[in-house]
């Protein structure tokens, strides 16, 4: 894919700074909390499993529920911010996410806590593209690739969280506590964003734009739809988000307490190396996406092939488990996967307006919820099928990953070319802007 070589400040770009850095740590700090709360479920799994007496199946239904919520909201959440901005939409996100992980603490039946994980991934579905709009609101375009990475690299702090502290709270102080206690991260960021964050510096309020109801949303989904770069970048985040998502979301520990036949601090260990991991990597290739914008796509496709290497790998290992380097490896490689689907929205930023970023984001995002949705549907109901065989059950994450790549690489010229006569059209306005 090729791009510029440097990237410009555009006339008009906000100056960023410190005030900038102020006001985007407060929408990262609730992404952080809807991040903790959603992948409570990971380290609580085989817990949930007990306490509401269900099966691989049904455990599953938890975070393919929160994710069938999280993914149909994406681009209602895309228009939300378009339309009234970060803000409201973050403090909206804040009450629903909290009230979620509060009923999930005193739930008393399966039926309860289904309702509570689908109210906290309605909120949760908020959190995402508004820091992402607030990134683009604040900061220059440069930065974008940078900001966005940083962001997704809150986001597995969230897990590291959730890995380290709330699975000791939850087998120190029990389940309601531990769930409870917790909900008290989202009461506190909601007071931060009511009380200090901004939807944009002063000086640099955006574009009023006309707002005529069903048609004007469907007015923004087709426009953001039609570009190459939006559908190139929801299939490069479908593809390469989702084998890490399930890994942490739910299936990682059984697989690797009950597959692996690891103790569960070891297999925590694991899963807090995958986030480390993402963490570094992160940094990493928001800082090569930044200064080489051809890099985008080897990028995200190496993480793709890598992945499918090591995965197999461990699941036809001859004998009963694979060895600890392995697994070690495989947890290195899929903290990759974070990283390598916030590509996805670097194909999609440049590809639409700042008037239809939120919509697009929105749509960008649903690829890997969508992947990650269904791969924990498939891996549950296999895992039943086949009296709890990992290696049967984790191909499907094979499936998916073929049907993600045959996309990419049949979009990726039609985006490259509409991305290059963008960037033309871009540098000619620049150059007939007066200097003020």
């Amino acid at each position: 894919m090729s791009g510029p070589a440097r990237n410009v400040t555009l006339p008009g770009d906000p100056p960023g700074g410190r005030p900038a850095i102020t006001v985007w740590s407060i929408g990262v700090a609730v992404y952080l909390v809807a991040v903790i709360f959603r992948t409570s479920l990971g380290v609580a799994g085989l817990d949930a499993a007990d306490r509401f007496h269900v099966n691989a199946s049904a455990l599953s239904t938890f975070s393919i529920l929160q994710l069938l919520v999280y993914a149909g909201m994406q681009i209602p959440v895309g228009l939300l911010v378009d339309r009234l901005g970060t803000k409201k939409v973050l403090g909206i996100g804040a009450v629903l996410f909290t009230a979620g992980q509060l009923g999930f603490a005193f739930s008393p039946s399966y039926g309860t806590a289904l309702a509570s994980r689908a109210l906290l991934g309605c909120g949760d579905a908020m959190t995402f593209i508004s820091v992402l709009r607030l990134g683009t609101r604040w900061f220059p375009a440069r930065r974008g690739p940078l900001v966005a990475q940083l962001a997704g690299l809150v986001g597995m702090a969230g897990n590291l969280v959730s890995t380290l502290v709330l699975a000791r709270l939850l087998h120190g102080i029990g389940w309601t506590p531990a769930f409870a206690g917790s909900a008290l991260a989202g009461a506190v960021v909601l007071v931060l964003t009511l009380l200090f964050l901004k939807d944009h510096p002063e000086g640099f309020e955006p574009e009023p734009s006309p707002h005529q109801g069903a048609a004007y949303v469907r007015r923004q989904i087709a426009a953001a739809w039609r570009e190459p770069g939006t559908r190139l970048g929801m299939w490069v985040h479908f593809t390469t988000q989702f084998p890490a998502m399930v890994f942490l979301l739910l299936w990682g520990l059984p697989f690797l307490v009950q597959a692996q036949g690891l103790s569960r601090a070891t297999a925590g260990e694991l899963l807090t190396l995958v986030v480390l991991s993402n963490m570094v990597i992160g940094l990493v290739y928001g800082q090569i996406v930044a200064r080489h914008h051809a890099a985008r796509l080897p990028l995200a496709l190496g993480t793709v092939g890598a992945t499918a290497l090591l995965w197999a790998a461990t699941l036809v290992y001859p004998g009963e488990r694979a060895p600890m380097w392995l697994l070690v490896t495989l947890c290195a490689v899929l903290g990759a996967c974070g990283p390598a689907s916030m590509i996805g929205f670097d194909f999609a930023r440049p590809a639409n307006p700042p008037e239809r970023q939120g919509t697009a984001s929105g749509i960008t995002n649903m690829g890997g919820f969508v992947a990650s949705m269904t791969t924990l549907f498939a891996v549950g109901v296999l895992l039943d099928a086949t009296e709890d065989d990992y290696a049967v059950a984790f191909s499907a994450v094979f499936v998916l990953q073929a049907l993600g790549v045959s996309q990419i690489l049949r979009l990726r010229g039609r985006a490259a070319r509409r991305e290059r006569e963008r960037l033309v059209a871009s540098r000619v306005e620049t150059v007939h802007v007066p200097a003020a």
